[in-house]
């Protein structure tokens, strides 16, 4: 006979593996690195903690639908290119669940945006946006690095605008973390490269082909680290010329490297990236 704690003790597992396929689909590593940037961003900027809270919350929720949406759109992909340890590919979680998730956190997104101002909510959404339509369609055109840039060089502004007064980031804080978001892009799509083009993804990354994109990781990311080191209208300091360098070597090492092993280009341009990061964290948004 079945008691009655049967079937709620069997339903615990099940939800377990319901949200451990939720948090696996939204592609967590890239959302908590964005939101934990961003709000570092807000706080080293002078937002105060409700202000920061209201950062952090904003991006989660506009990360968590856009890592959704872009899995369960590629979830047909993903079966034909063989790619395993995807969620709703693999079965460990129904596309009707992970897009009412993705609509679910998009509506929260709204208002938690908009409650840092018209102005710095409308920029941000506008990120999200960008980053959706990347999911629904651009990724697989010429384009696809559009959505990134605007996506991380909306976050700059996002941060300053919902600052007392409204003010503008400096246009170098945006176009570097715009930059950011190229060499993000390129990074993020070297290993699918095969696998997209098997699938008819032809965005930019896939046209150039692996090697190319190999060699390009670098680029975007340098070029940010020089606008945050020579663009701000104070001389750069000792710790600037030295991440400068250190950045440029890096990338060096990267591509010479990649001749021997793979992975070397795509680890030296997340060092880069990490330097950038740094560089931008202790400038904040620079407004101007």
């Amino acid at each position: 006979m079945t008691t009655s704690g049967t079937p709620r003790s069997e339903s615990r597992p099940r939800l377990a593996a319901l949200l451990a396929g939720l948090v696996r689909a939204c592609h967590p590593g890239p959302t908590v690195a964005v939101t934990a940037l961003t709000t570092a961003l807000a706080a080293a900027s002078g937002r105060d903690a409700v202000g920061c809270a209201l950062v952090a919350a904003a991006v989660l929720a506009g990360q968590l639908s856009i890592g959704w949406c872009n899995d369960a759109v590629d979830a047909g992909r993903d079966r034909a290119a063989g790619r395993t340890g995807k969620p709703v590919a693999d079965g460990a979680v129904g596309a009707r669940t992970v897009w009412t998730a993705a609509f679910t956190a998009l509506a929260a997104c709204v208002p938690l945006s908009l409650a840092s101002g018209t102005a710095a909510g409308a920029v941000h959404l506008a990120g999200v946006a960008a980053a959706w339509g990347y999911d629904l369609g651009l990724k697989a055109t010429v384009l696809s690095w559009v959505p990134y840039a605007v996506g991380f060089g909306s976050l700059p502004a996002f941060v300053a605008l919902g600052l007392p007064g409204r003010p503008w980031p400096a246009w170098w804080a945006v176009l570097a973390a715009a930059l950011l978001g190229c060499g993000a892009h390129l990074a993020n799509v070297l290993p699918d490269i095969p696998g997209d083009l098997a699938t008819g993804v032809r965005g930019w990354p896939q046209r150039l082909g692996p090697d190319r994109v190999r060699a390009l990781v670098p680029v975007p990311l340098l070029a940010a680290t020089c606008l945050l080191v020579l663009a701000p209208p104070e001389p750069p300091g000792p710790g600037g010329w030295a991440a400068l360098a250190g950045a440029a070597v890096l990338a060096g090492a990267g591509l010479l490297l990649g001749r021997r092993s793979p992975r070397a280009p795509f680890a030296a341009a997340v060092a880069v990236a990490a330097v950038d990061v740094l560089l931008l964290l202790s400038q904040g948004t620079a407004i101007t």
